[in-house]
C-alpha cells in the first residue's frame, strides 16, 4: 500500500511531535502556516513538516488528517474541515468529552471517516512515548496504527464506539491533573504556616505522591492554558453521566489563575504560589 499523505491541524507541542512520528511512515506530513504564529511556525521547521499556505491544499493532498488543538477549538476546526467536503480519515484526537466527540463525526460524515483519538503521556521527544488510544471504524484504526508503527507513539484500539477514546482520555485526566492543582493548593496553604517543608517530608514518605514533588506545580502552571479546558470538558463528561462535576470545575477554575504564564519554563514555585494566592 502506497505510503499516505497526513495534514495536522494546530501543530502545538503535542500536535508537531505526534507529526513526526507519522512522518515515520508517510510519504509527506503536511501543516497549514496561514494564520500561525511564529512559534507555530519554527516547531514545525523543526519536526520537519511541510507548509502549506491553505486548508484547502492541506485537505485536498491528504489522506489522513489528524486534529490536536486546545478543546475549545475542536468542533469549528472541524466544521472548516467539513465545509471542504474532507473525504479521508479524520483523526479526532482533542480532549474533548465523548457527546462533542460523536458531533464532531456526525459532523463529518458521511464524507469523511472519524476516528476517536485521545492521547496520554508527555510528547513524545527526547526519548519519551506516548500512547494514542483509538475507537472507530477497524479499517480505519488500523491504517492509522500504521501510521503509527516503530515510533514513540504507540497505538491501542478500544472498539469501534466513537467516544471510547475521548472517554478514557478524559478519565485519565480527571485524576492526574486535578491531582496536581491539589498540590498547588496544598503546598500554598502549608507555606502560609510556614510548614511546607514539613509537608513535603511527610509526603515524602508515601509512595508516589505528587506532594512530595512540588516542583510539578511550576509544570502545572505553564499548562493551566490548555488543562483547564481539559478539566471543563472532563466535568462536561461527569455531568452528562450523572455524576458529581464540582471538584473538576474548581479545579479548572483554580488553573485560570495562571493562564498569564503560558508554557512559562522559567516560572519559579515561590512565582506560581504567588500568583496563585493573588491573582
Amino acid at each position: 500500500m502506497a505510503k499516505p499523505t497526513v495534514g495536522i491541524l494546530h501543530p502545538g507541542s503535542m500536535g508537531a511531535a505526534v507529526a513526526a512520528c507519522a512522518a515515520t511512515n508517510a510519504a509527506a506530513v503536511l501543516w497549514c502556516e496561514t494564520g500561525r504564529s511564529t512559534a507555530s511556525a519554527a516547531r514545525a521547521a523543526r519536526f520537519g513538516l511541510a507548509p502549506v499556505a491553505q486548508l484547502t491544499e492541506l485537505l485536498d493532498r491528504s489522506d489522513i488528517v489528524i486534529s490536536l488543538c486546545p478543546p475549545a477549538g475542536a468542533e469549528d476546526l472541524a466544521r472548516d474541515v467539513a465545509e471542504h467536503s474532507f473525504a479521508g480519515v479524520y483523526v479526532e484526537a482533542n480532549a474533548i468529552n465523548p457527546e462533542r466527540a460523536q458531533r464532531i463525526a456526525a459532523l463529518l460524515e458521511p464524507g469523511a471517516t472519524v476516528v476517536d483519538g485521545g492521547v496520554v503521556g508527555s510528547p513524545p521527544v527526547a526519548g519519551k512515548t506516548s500512547t494514542l488510544y483509538l475507537s472507530g471504524p477497524a479499517a480505519a484504526t488500523e491504517r492509522i496504527e500504521a501510521l503509527l508503527a516503530g515510533t514513540a507513539v504507540q497505538t491501542a484500539v478500544l472498539g469501534t464506539e466513537i467516544g471510547k477514546a475521548s472517554a478514557l482520555k478524559l478519565a485519565y485526566a480527571s485524576f492526574q491533573k486535578t491531582s496536581r492543582v491539589l498540590v498547588a493548593l496544598a503546598v500554598g496553604m502549608a507555606r502560609e504556616h510556614g510548614v511546607d517543608q514539613e509537608l513535603i517530608e511527610v509526603a515524602s514518605k508515601r509512595t508516589d505522591s505528587y506532594l512530595s514533588e512540588p516542583q510539578y506545580v511550576t509544570k502545572t502552571a505553564a499548562r493551566a492554558w490548555r488543562w483547564g479546558p481539559e478539566l471543563e470538558e472532563a466535568a462536561d463528561a461527569l455531568a452528562a453521566a450523572g455524576l458529581p462535576h464540582e471538584m473538576l470545575r474548581a479545579a479548572a477554575s483554580t488553573l485560570a489563575r495562571w493562564h498569564d504564564v503560558k508554557d512559562d519554563s522559567e516560572l519559579t514555585l515561590t512565582d506560581a504560589l504567588d500568583r496563585l494566592a493573588h491573582p
